[in-house]
């Protein structure tokens, strides 16, 4: 079988670095798991991610039919994405260079992040390849939660502007973002098709809470409340400390996990919301209540995970959050913040509880619910299992996208024909038939995941 090539854009998230830190998160997973799900479906994907480490080799073999491709643009060092932009004009012509002396000719370009999304644009133009987009996050969303603490470019929503109306298509993680792109960005409903993230079922499952918590070291007697993610003040961790200082007069026995950072030793020099955070459980009186693991590699966390009695994210906002997901695959009921993705994924009082961000009460009420009631742990870890084995694997999350390419390569493949063939027809006959080509609405087979 003939494979088809496509090239995935991921300017700052590569699917080769350790998660945890400040710019390493849910779109790394995204771009690796769903690149090496791709292949399974006969593609082959080149992930084009800038070039942070002089170390680096151009090209690496990161999983069969999969390759990462580093792109110098700028420094090759790390540098926060809010200032990369300055070095996109840089990242899109060596990504040219490099395809043109490869010989490589791709169907199809995936875009992730609005500067991976400019690249992709330039590219379309040059050698007339449809992309489509997946933002992850959106500038004005951000900028309405973070305000003067948002350190992108102002030219950000510009660009995500001319994205929005240029892109193919574009991929809405879940139902709120979708809905975001429409006020915020007057994008055409039409253009949007809503695929969720995913979470690989081989990597996290359910293991034996004992064993879980005698290979990490973690009491056994305790009720331990998990938080894993990046180190930055939109997650919320702050949120999740506070709702101890709720609990410690009646459940002395609760025991907070916090995983991520920018070291693995929780270092509060290289990963300064920890000091913040630190300093926070000390005001409430939890300190000695809270484990700040620092950064874990992934192939520990599902032992997390499974450690854990109860999974909490409870962020100001979140454009989807695989963390629920990993956690509920895993059989940890998750409590989450009623926002986003993870209204969408979490199930209230099916898989676990939503409740309003920044409101350590409500979340200390409904961590008294589950764990004063051992029937109802036990009836949310079946619950959760069995959700997202049905509706968030990866696998599924591929065939979605799938359906989305071939969609979009059809639709590209009629739109170059109509092209030349009316083009050659009104250079014989007459000026009138040299407008745009009618592009027929072609049947709708796209699987919009659930």
């Amino acid at each position: 079988m003939i494979k088809k090539r496509i090239a995935f854009v991921s300017d700052h998230a590569s699917p080769l670095a350790l998660l945890g830190g400040i710019d390493n998160g849910g779109q790394n997973v995204y771009v690796a798991e769903l690149s090496k799900e791709l292949v399974c479906k006969g593609y082959l994907v080149d992930v084009y991610t800038r070039k942070d480490n002089t170390a680096l080799q151009e090209v690496v073999y990161y999983a069969p039919g999969v390759r990462v491709i580093h792109i110098k643009a700028g420094p090759e060092v790390f540098v926060e994405k809010e200032k990369l932009l300055q070095y996109m004009e840089e990242f899109k012509l060596n990504m040219i260079d490099f395809i043109k002396r490869s010989n490589i000719e791709y169907e199809l370009i995936h875009a992730h992040f609005f500067m991976s999304a400019l690249v992709a644009s330039a590219i379309k133009k040059i050698f007339r390849v449809p992309y489509v987009v997946t933002f992850h996050a959106l500038g004005l969303v951000r900028l309405a939660y973070q305000k003067e603490a948002d350190k992108f470019p102002a030219s950000r929503i510009e660009i995500e502007r001319m994205v929005v109306n240029d892109a193919d298509m574009i991929i809405a993680e879940c139902p709120q973002d979708k809905q975001d792109l429409i006020n915020f960005y007057n994008a055409s409903p039409g253009r949007i098709v809503v695929i969720p993230c995913g979470f690989n079922p081989e990597e996290f499952k359910a293991i034996d809470k004992a064993l879980a918590r005698e290979k990490l070291n973690l009491p056994v007697d305790k009720t331990i409340l998990l938080q894993l993610g990046r180190m930055v003040p939109r997650k919320g961790v702050d949120n999740v400390i506070r709702s101890l200082a709720n609990l410690k007069g009646r459940f002395q026995n609760i025991h907070l996990v916090v995983v991520g950072g920018e070291s693995d030793n929780a270092d509060d020099e290289l990963t300064p919301e920890l000091a913040r955070l630190k300093e926070i459980a000390k005001k409430e009186d939890v300190y000695d209540r809270v484990t700040f693991t620092g950064r874990r590699g992934r192939n520990i966390l599902k032992y997390y995970y499974s450690a854990a009695d109860v999974f909490i994210t409870t962020p100001w906002y979140e454009p989807f959050g695989i963390t629920p997901l990993e956690a509920m695959a895993c059989g940890i009921p998750v409590i989450g913040s009623n926002v986003g993705g993870i209204k969408y994924s979490v199930k209230d009082g099916l898989t676990g509880f939503l409740v309003p961000p920044n409101n350590p009460e409500a979340l200390a009420a409904k961590v008294q619910e589950l764990v004063n009631d051992p029937n109802l742990l036990l009836s949310m870890k079946n619950n959760a299992m069995k959700h997202v084995n049905e509706n968030f694997t990866w696998r599924k999350v591929a065939q979605s996208m799938c359906d989305l390419y071939e969609d979009v390569l059809l639709r590209h493949k009629y739109s170059r024909t109509r092209v030349i063939a009316i083009t050659d027809f009104a250079s014989r006959y007459s000026d009138k038939y040299t407008k745009e080509p009618y592009l027929p609405v072609l049947h709708p087979h796209v699987k919009v995941a659930k």
